[in-house]
Order: structure tokens, then C-alpha cells, then sequence
């Protein structure tokens, strides 16, 4: 995949982020932002190996997702908490679970589509 197009994508998916976060509240901004998060960590894995499989990409970004969430529960540095969160929430794995399937879905449907010499490599 070209590295522009995942470039924009992260681009926009921390636009989506900041917004919901923005505009809404409650569960849905909260938990809409935890699986946007795991988008974005599957776009910088698809940006730096940009012929990784969908599914390994999406097992990677839920993964250090979940590996995230759960250093919480030892704590996390101070200056790290505004990226990386303060509070364990068990809810937060399903979300974020969520959200690497619909990327990684999403990077399926889009190999699918190219023509098959290009998608070979993928």
C-alpha cells in the first residue's frame, strides 16, 4: 500500500478522534475514541511495513493496545498519561478489539480490490 494514503488515513482518524471527543460524551465519545486509538496504532504499523497482512496488523495494533491498557494497572509515567491513559477499564479491551477488526477489515476490503499482481505482495 502507498504511504501517502495510510498517511491520511492516520490523519484523519486522529481528526475523528479529537472530534468525538469534542462535540460528544459519554460512553459513545469514550469508547468511539478507545477504537479509533487501536486504528491509528494499526495505520503506523501498516505505514512502516506497508505489506504487512490485515489481520497480522490488526492482532499487532490490538495487542500493544491491550499491553497499554494493561501497564496501567502497574502505573503509568506521569508525562505519559495524556497519550497513554491512567486508568485500567476492562471495557476498553473489547473496544479496542473493535477497532483493529474494523481496520483490518477495512485493509482487506481495500487489497481486494487491487488489481491481483499488486495484491500478491500484500
Amino acid at each position: 500500500m502507498p504511504r501517502r494514503p495510510i498517511a491520511l488515513a492516520a490523519v484523519l482518524t486522529v481528526a475523528a478522534g479529537l472530534g468525538v471527543r469534542a462535540l460528544l460524551s459519554g460512553p459513545f465519545a469514550k469508547y468511539s475514541g478507545d477504537a479509533l486509538y487501536t486504528v491509528l496504532i494499526y495505520l503506523v504499523i501498516v505505514f512502516i511495513r506497508p505489506h504487512v497482512r490485515p489481520w497480522t496488523a490488526a492482532l499487532l495494533a490490538c495487542g500493544l493496545s491491550w499491553a497499554i491498557e494493561f501497564a496501567q494497572i502497574a502505573g503509568i509515567p506521569t508525562v505519559l498519561r495524556p497519550l497513554l491513559g491512567s486508568t485500567f477499564n476492562p471495557p476498553d479491551l473489547f473496544w479496542y478489539a473493535a477497532g483493529a477488526t474494523l481496520a483490518g477489515a477495512v485493509h482487506y476490503v481495500i487489497l481486494r480490490r487491487q488489481p491481483s499482481e499488486r495484491r500478491a505482495d500484500a
